[in-house]
């Protein structure tokens, strides 16, 4: 139980240090997106490489080829997808959420905060952290799709960078600005 010999101990030494080095390998010619902001199948890649990693690094049963074979699997599959996404809009709205708008003109929407889960607590620190005194002079405060917070004062005008987030349903548009399409 506490020791089994030093052959267990040399293999995951030895695997554990070859597969390192063919992860970080992977992942490099990957590219940088491989490692950026998350959305929900880069976070599950990200999971099941740290699995396939410790798997490799603790299982007998399991070769090095076996796990650079899984690495690759995952790191290729997770190109696919991306480069699927770039180029063609239904894979990019299947795999990603869109940005939405929490609140408008200095407005929160109520409903949108509570559809994406979001206090007001949040939505005021989120302000509070651009250094924004008043929910008044805020043009938009944005949920990111990566789960972030893009907060656009009152001093700048919305315009094609809000292009993509999600309009309110009808009976809360918060008055004029651009639409999403």
């Amino acid at each position: 139980m506490w020791f089994e010999g030093w052959d267990t101990v040399l293999r995951t030494l030895a695997v554990g240090t070859a597969s390192y080095v063919a992860l970080v390998i992977l992942l490099r010619l990957s590219g940088k997106r491989t490692l950026s902001k998350w959305n929900a199948f880069d976070l599950v890649v990200t999971v099941a490489l740290g699995s396939s990693f410790a798997t490799a690094l603790l299982s007998k049963q399991t070769t090095f080829v076996q796990a650079a074979t899984g690495f690759a699997l995952l790191v290729g599959l997770q190109l696919a997808v991306t480069w699927s996404s770039v180029r063609l809009g239904w894979m990019d709205r299947l795999v990603k959420a869109r940005p939405v708008y929490l609140l408008r003109n200095g407005r929160p929407h109520p409903e949108a905060l509570r559809r994406e889960r979001v206090t007001m607590s949040e939505l005021r620190a989120a302000v509070r952290g651009q250094g924004i005194a008043r929910l008044e002079d805020v043009a938009a405060v944005v949920l990111e799709t990566d789960g972030s917070f893009s907060v656009l004062e009152s001093t700048h005008e919305p315009a094609s960078a809000l292009d993509d987030v999600i309009e309110h349903p009808a009976g809360e548009a918060p008055g004029p600005g651009p639409r999403s399409r």
